[in-house]
């Protein structure tokens, strides 16, 4: 992970996260402008990630592998999103894919019991916590943007331990059950296409 996404994941959102099996927020006293730059920000210039027959290669095969989900035509630019925003949080898009099924199936305005919204099942108090209570989280970019940057910081805190840092991000720390279903997911129907050479579960498969 770059010393950028270091300082960003380390410094700003651990001061928005405590260390809780629950995964609850914590209030900073002070809220740094480059939390809102990372979490809010609607556009942003991504680095080239792939040749464009890769990533065309890539978009191809994942394109059959979402369709049991949603058709192209609902949300026609949905892989890409999610392939850059995994790479500005220097996750897999792979494995951001496995976690969007197990957590809604894809459906961009499911709400759990809990109250959890959109792809990535984000909590509505992480608008508060980040002074933003305008932002709408069945908005599927910004949700991305929501839930890759609160999983990286995950991955941060515990070291690259993915089946911990899959656990704080459902708020059962301590238990498998939940990073068996994501990595299930990901084995069964999202491994990166093999032409791409990469198996990696935490890492950008098209870096």
């Amino acid at each position: 992970m770059s010393a950028y996404k270091s300082r960003i994941l380390a410094s700003i959102l651990a001061a928005l996260l405590s260390s809780s099996a629950t995964g609850a927020a914590v209030v900073p006293d002070r809220l740094p402008n480059t939390l809102i730059d990372t979490l809010a920000a609607k556009a942003y210039k991504s680095r080239q990630m792939t040749s464009d027959a890769q990533s065309q290669h890539w978009l191809s095969v994942m394109q059959s592998r979402l369709a049991p989900f949603i058709s192209q035509s609902e949300h026609p630019n949905l892989l890409e999103r999610i392939r850059l925003e995994a790479a500005l949080a220097g996750l897999s898009a792979e494995l951001v894919l496995a976690l969007i099924q197990v957590e809604s199936a894809f459906d961009t305005n499911a709400i759990s019991s809990a109250g959890a919204q959109g792809l990535m099942q984000i909590m509505p108090f992480w608008k508060e916590v980040i002074g933003r209570p305008e932002d709408d989280l069945f908005d599927s970019g910004l949700n991305l943007r929501y839930g890759c940057t609160i999983l990286a910081h995950y991955l941060e805190i515990e070291k690259g331990d993915l089946t911990r840092a899959l656990a704080r991000y459902n708020g059962s720390l301590g238990q498998t059950w939940y990073s068996e279903r994501v990595m299930k997911a990901w084995a069964t129907r999202w491994r990166p296409p093999s032409a791409l050479g990469s198996n990696s579960l935490t890492r950008n498969s098209q870096e």
